[in-house]
């Protein structure tokens, strides 16, 4: 397949006609333009460092006026919803609307930078047997 010959335009850059300009597509008036996940995350489908479990609670170490931050918008709301309380992974992914592989690469950016704070579950391996409880009730209530 041949393609047609490019014509010569005395007043564009190079002597070629430029682009057509990319029209911005709107999903509706109050949303913008949609960003897609990659670009919020700069290509990477997981965080820097280990891997955030769904239940890991999330605490913000940012005081609430500081606003010269070096975070996105998406990281900026995470600090946000994180303020004044402990939010686990998952309620972050359904309170900002973003999908969850999306706000745990967020989450290890915003814990490299140390602006976020995470407790992780205890692995079940570590806690006391079912066996053992059982005893210390039968024990206290022989008391």
């Amino acid at each position: 397949m041949s393609y047609p010959p490019r014509r010569y335009v005395a007043d564009s850059p190079f002597g070629y006609p430029s682009e057509p300009p990319q029209h911005t597509r709107w999903y509706d008036d109050a949303a913008g333009p949609m960003v897609r996940p990659y670009a919020m995350t700069k290509g990477r489908t997981r965080p820097t460092g280990r891997e955030f479990d769904l239940i890991a609670l999330v605490v913000s170490n940012v005081p609430p006026d500081t606003a010269d931050l070096a975070v996105g918008p998406e990281q900026g709301l995470i600090l946000d919803l994180c303020q004044n309380n402990a939010l686990s992974v998952a309620e972050i992914a359904a309170e900002t609307d973003l999908p969850l592989g999306v706000v745990r690469v967020l989450l290890g950016d915003l814990l490299d930078a140390e602006y976020i704070r995470v407790s992780r579950p205890v692995p079940p391996a570590m806690l006391p047997d079912e066996h053992i409880l059982r005893e210390v009730i039968d024990g206290l209530r022989a008391l």
